[in-house]
């Protein structure tokens, strides 16, 4: 059950605009169009599990308690 939301529909529905990278060939492409783009913007970045992305935040924990390695 996957329950992330779709970052650009919500994006859109708030008025925003909404890219979405889903493979690393895509990434350069979704930050150019993100970059010029006026009003408020939502990228979202498919990332694996398992790519260990840092800063990370603990589920329920706050901002302040980053993990970072």
């Amino acid at each position: 059950m996957n329950c992330t939301p779709d970052f650009v529909k919500l994006a859109e529905a708030f008025g925003a605009k909404g890219f979405r990278a889903k493979k690393p060939q895509e990434v350069k492409t979704v930050l150019q169009e993100g970059l010029k783009a006026s009003g408020p913007v939502i990228m979202d970045f498919l990332v694996a599990k398992e790519e260990c992305v840092y800063p990370m935040v603990p589920a329920g924990a706050p901002i302040t308690e980053m993990l970072l390695a």
